[in-house]
């Protein structure tokens, strides 16, 4: 931390406050990129003087935030952390769905206090479905294992470094006070204003892209309209001019050949009959098609829906299963306390 310090006085070592600065409006617009880009920031602080404050500022901005213990493996093992909180989640569809209510008293009051417990150490990253893509850290010295985690998974590390501290593992120290909470909301409240006007200048973004996107769907819809009434407009100008050509009548011009074409339309008419009768029976046979068809579909819905109703009761036959398998794990917990109140 020696380029960081200013002066040594009675033993105390003094920031310099001039790269403090530098330093805090360096990190503030990376986080701000950051939370630009619609990625989340996971802001740690397990101290005492911290928790209060990360967990009230962040909260609002919606990022995810650890105030309890750290809990080890949280990235590198980050696939067992989602399975606690989507168990946190399965205990929750029990309570709507209804089955808690046939569990016994003490079962629901063992579950009722898991669930407690997976909400104060998980609840606040219970959004995080995956790696974040940054971490801010209150004293690197108390978490040297989330730092290590960071640095392993070469997740970018933003974090408050006090003199008794190392920055070099840490992508972008703030040299501060982590130990006076007027400090602690003093960075908190820096940083977390510009992850907000990132957040806002993306929901900006994102609303002018819809905007013109629309415009342009709407110019699309309006050329489309134009043309489809340029080529009707075309189309009733070419009428028009064809029946002022055909004005004059063609018997006029030729009498003698429309007289013969008459009475070659009249010898061709006559066995008209046999062909109306030929129609009338290719008619009767499509219609036996329809109706064999209609009848094969209808045997094909009946089927869907006993394959349908099969699957259904398979599910409700899984559902009871996993009850039964969750009573069951409830009861091997229980006889391993008493075995373990024995041992005691």
């Amino acid at each position: 931390m020696a380029p960081y310090i200013f002066m040594e006085k009675n033993g105390i070592h003094i920031i310099d406050l001039i790269k403090t600065e530098i330093k805090l409006i360096e990190a503030a617009s990376a986080m701000k990129q950051i939370a630009k880009s619609g990625r989340k920031i996971l802001f740690v602080a397990t101290k005492k003087q911290a928790k209060d404050i990360v967990a009230e500022k962040v909260k609002a901005i919606n990022m995810p935030y650890v105030t309890e213990r750290w809990p080890g493996g949280m990235l590198t093992n980050f696939p067992t952390i989602r399975k606690a909180v989507k168990k946190m989640s399965a205990i929750d569809k029990m309570n709507a769905d209804g089955t808690f209510n046939h569990l016994s008293k003490r079962e629901r009051l063992q579950i009722t206090r898991q669930r407690a417990k997976l909400e104060k150490n998980l609840g606040s990253i219970a959004d995080l479905t995956r790696l974040p893509a940054a971490m801010f850290i209150v004293d690197v010295h108390k978490e040297y294992i989330a730092v290590r985690e960071a640095n392993r998974l070469n997740i970018p590390v933003f974090a408050m470094v006090d003199t008794n501290s190392d920055p070099r593992d840490i992508d972008f120290p703030i040299p501060s006070n982590d130990d006076a909470s007027k400090s602690i909301a003093l960075l908190i409240n820096y940083v977390t204003d510009a992850v907000a006007e990132g957040l806002s200048e993306r929901k900006m973004e994102k609303e002018k892209e819809a905007k013109d996107s629309k415009a342009k769907s709407e110019q699309k819809a309006i050329e489309k309209a134009q043309a489809e009434k340029e080529a009707e407009e075309a189309k009733i100008a070419k009428e028009a001019s064809g029946k002022e050509k055909g004005d004059q009548p063609k018997d006029s011009v030729h009498p003698g050949k429309n007289v013969e074409k008459r009475e070659r339309t009249r010898i061709e008419k006559r066995p008209q009959s046999q062909g109306q009768n030929q129609k009338t029976k290719t008619a009767k046979e499509e219609q036996a098609k329809v109706e064999s068809a209609t009848e094969g579909t209808e045997a094909k819905i009946a089927e869907e829906k006993v394959k349908k109703d099969e699957a259904e009761k398979k599910e409700e036959k899984a559902a009871v299963k996993e009850v039964k398998e969750e009573k069951a794990a409830v009861k091997e917990e229980k006889t391993e306390e008493k075995k373990e109140e024995k041992t005691d």
